[in-house]
């Protein structure tokens, strides 16, 4: 009895000092699980589902994060790793900012492993960035694709010292890195830079891509993405970031990369792919040199059928044929009407006082409203707004130009006003608004049947080839898209929005600025990159729109499975996956065009097939 007793007091005591031992325990177990410092960003992906405890994924995932962290043989900063069959493979990419030593790449890698899987538990994709580094991993291919979802950015509320230089520079310190790193190689595609700003502030910046990107992809996800993303989030702040899955930049006022030699390395000393592990080891790097090899096909295919297209185009309408035996350029010339300059009154009351009933869409630069003149002439009246990107410079460019212009694809301005701070352009009504608001609308480009497109396409290409060679003026246009095509009542379209639009001289071929304008997506990578514009930076402009008609998807805004965000990365694939269907998209687009009959059109096939096999 005396032990019963002695334990029924001792009890207590010993229940305590356990749950004492378990708590501290706890503690020391909680505090190593959230040792590791937090992530600027991370996502996980919950719509990719998720792997059970101890299964086969769990297993292929740790294996490859294990590695990923304790890999030697790697020391440029980017790993992408495979393991594993079917549902249960796992794809991993590690990336290291490109001024960080192998070691400190390793240890912010290995970083990223432990918090990662602790803050997407089970889960088959996420991803995570550090300043120093971005890990993701996922059951789906990743190697290879650009990714620009999700898309973050951070800033510094405070605001630099005479903003409009400062974003000015820093503008061209991106751009000229942006350049910089998408002609990286197959290991590296960083760029880091510093440049004197306003008050004589240093700004120092970034800017890396995924090197399993192709030059061209870097370019889109870095100016298409990031750098056109900064006067939503980031301008004129003396700090900023932007990351996504397949790039990111950084600029800033305070010093934070180490020095890298900026000297180019010659290729010929850096290995142009990853070193292959034996036959028999488990994992295996993500084959993005196949990818490249395609890419390298592909691409210079769709460049020469777009140009092939025009080619025959061309020729076609200069030799007289049943179909254009009868246009000429004075055909084009149409008498020009007087412009007219309208008060400020006038246009209040043929809009109802910009009534919103009267509106009929927003672009970029202000509302545009339907209005009656007193002679009872329906019109379009652009308004521009006082904060658009669009100043008296571009005003009066598009008046001027269009003024002169005159042609059955151009849309016809009829008069202005400029009064007390107002810009406004007074245009041919066309009842069927613009291009984007049939092909982009499941239900309204039902009534664009294919012959219907032919001619759209045909159309906008008539009053291209106006502008660059047929009219007194030769015009690039610069902002070609589906929105600045207009649709009379009849669906014939009309170019409009000569904002941006540059007049050459007769012997000029090639533009140069440093303001680059228009649309990411559409800009030929000469003009988005060095700011070089010709006539070939608007059929550039003309291809993707051609690609717009006849898909029915917008540039930029694709989401499948593989994440394809752009329309050209997007016909690529399915040209890989369905017998080359751009090669047929261009055929029909090319016959339609140029008129041809069935057997002339088979003998353009056979050529251009001819062509890119060579």
């Amino acid at each position: 009895m005396p032990f019963i007793h002695n334990f029924r007091m001792a009890a207590p005591a010993i229940v305590s000092k356990t749950l004492l031992l378990f708590l501290i325990l706890h503690a020391i177990l909680m505090s190593l699980a959230t040792s590791q410092p937090n992530f600027v960003k991370h996502y996980c992906f919950d719509q990719n589902g998720n792997y059970t405890a101890n299964s086969t994924f769990q297993a292929n995932l740790n294996t490859l994060l294990s590695n990923l962290s304790s890999n030697t043989e790697i020391d440029y900063g980017f790993y992408n790793f495979s393991n594993g069959q079917n549902t249960d493979k796992v794809n991993v990419i590690g990336m290291c900012r490109g001024d960080l030593k192998p070691e400190a790449c390793r240890s912010c890698l290995n970083n990223s492993r432990i918090l990662l899987t602790q803050l997407c538990p089970n889960q088959k994709e996420a991803i995570g960035w550090y300043d120093q580094c971005m890990l993701r991993y996922s059951t789906r291919s990743i190697f290879g694709i650009m990714e620009s979802d999700p898309l973050y950015n951070i800033r510094n509320n405070q605001n630099a010292t005479n903003v409009d230089q400062y974003n000015e520079v820093v503008g061209d310190l991106l751009r000229s890195l942006g350049n910089r790193a998408a002609a990286g190689d197959s290991q590296l595609k960083y760029a880091q830079a510093n440049k004197t700003g306003p008050s004589f502030q240093t700004i120092f910046a970034h800017v890396q891509c995924t090197p399993d990107l192709t030059d061209l992809e870097c370019n889109q996800c870095l100016f298409g993405k990031l750098i056109s993303y900064i006067p939503n989030c980031c301008a004129g702040k003396v700090r900023g970031r932007i990351f996504t899955p397949s790039c990111n930049l950084r600029f800033d006022t305070t010093p934070y990369f180490d020095p890298i030699p900026t000297t180019d390395v010659p290729h010929s000393s850096i290995p142009q792919a990853f070193p292959s592990p034996a036959p028999s080891a488990m994992l295996i790097k993500g084959k993005s040199n196949s990818w490249k090899t395609a890419i390298a096909i592909i691409v210079p295919i769709v460049s020469i059928l777009i140009l092939f297209t025009f080619m025959c185009f061309f020729l076609r309408r200069r030799k007289p044929t049943k179909y254009f035996k009868s246009e000429s350029v004075a055909d084009y010339e149409i008498e020009p009407t007087e412009t007219l300059q309208l008060d400020f009154q006038t246009i209040i009351d043929a809009t109802n006082n910009f009534a919103d009933v009267n509106k009929l869409g927003e672009g970029g630069f202000g509302p545009v409203y339907k209005g009656r003149l007193p002679n009872g002439e329906e019109v379009a009246i652009k308004r521009l707004s006082k904060d658009s990107g669009q100043g008296d410079i571009e005003f009066k460019n598009e008046l001027l130009l269009v003024a002169k212009l005159q042609h059955r694809n151009l849309a016809r301005v009829l008069g202005f006003c400029l009064e007390t701070g107002e810009r406004i352009l007074v245009y041919e009504f066309l009842p069927n608004r613009s291009l984007d608001y049939f092909i982009f609308d499941p239900i309204k480009r039902l009534n664009l049947d294919w012959e219907r497109r032919y001619k759209i396409i045909q159309g906008i290409a008539r009053g291209l080839l106006y502008l660059h060679e047929d009219s007194r003026l030769r015009i690039i246009h610069r902002d070609l898209k589906a929105s600045n095509i207009l649709l009379d009542d009849e669906m014939n379209p009309k170019i409009s929005d000569f904002g941006m639009a540059r007049l050459f001289d007769a012997d000029q071929t090639l533009g140069n600025t440093r303001r680059v304008v228009g649309t990411y997506g559409y800009m030929a990578p000469e003009y988005a990159m060095h700011g070089h514009f010709s006539v070939k930076s608007d059929v550039f402009s003309f291809g993707v729109l051609v690609l717009e008609i006849v898909t029915g998807h917008k540039n930029g805004d694709i989401h499948k499975s593989g994440y394809v965000e752009h329309l050209i990365s997007f016909v690529r694939l399915q040209s890989l996956s369905h017998n080359f269907l751009v090669l047929k998209i261009v055929h029909d687009i090319v016959r339609m065009l140029a008129g041809m009959d069935e057997l002339e059109g088979r003998d353009c096939l056979k050529y251009s097939r001819s062509n890119t096999a060579q």
